[in-house]
């Protein structure tokens, strides 16, 4: 596995970490302002609002796993609209998208999928 994989993948794991401290945080300090004072309901803990928040998960996002959720809305058909386009350019118009996209966003899976060798360029 090459360096930057690993490092990517610290980066993300680091990322959702601060996320789920920082939700938790949120949903924490809002209940503990606004339920105890309007409702007379509890104060919570952390743990609790990280508990509320895979509740809330679970009970208004679903239980979607994996890629089922592609095909309802966006996935699949943004998926499908782009190979149309990209069947309707020419050879030309098709090699000038892919070099844009590989120069101004990194996309080197168009060219290992094109199976050309990746460009000098960039």
């Amino acid at each position: 596995m090459k360096k930057w994989y690993v490092l990517k993948a610290i980066k993300v794991v680091l990322f959702v970490a601060a996320a789920v401290l920082v939700f938790g945080y949120v949903v924490m300090s809002l209940w503990n302002w606004l339920v105890p004072a309007l409702f007379s309901g509890p104060v919570i803990g952390w743990w609790q609002a990280i508990g509320l928040l895979v509740l809330s998960k679970i009970l208004f996002g679903g239980m979607r796993g994996g890629r089922g959720h592609w095909g309802h809305r966006g996935g699949w058909y943004w998926r499908k609209r782009m190979e149309e386009k990209m069947a309707a350019m020419t050879p030309e118009e098709r090699e000038k998208f892919r070099q844009q996209c590989y120069g101004s966003m990194g996309w080197r899976h168009w060219e290992k999928k094109a199976g050309a060798e990746p460009s000098e360029t960039n």
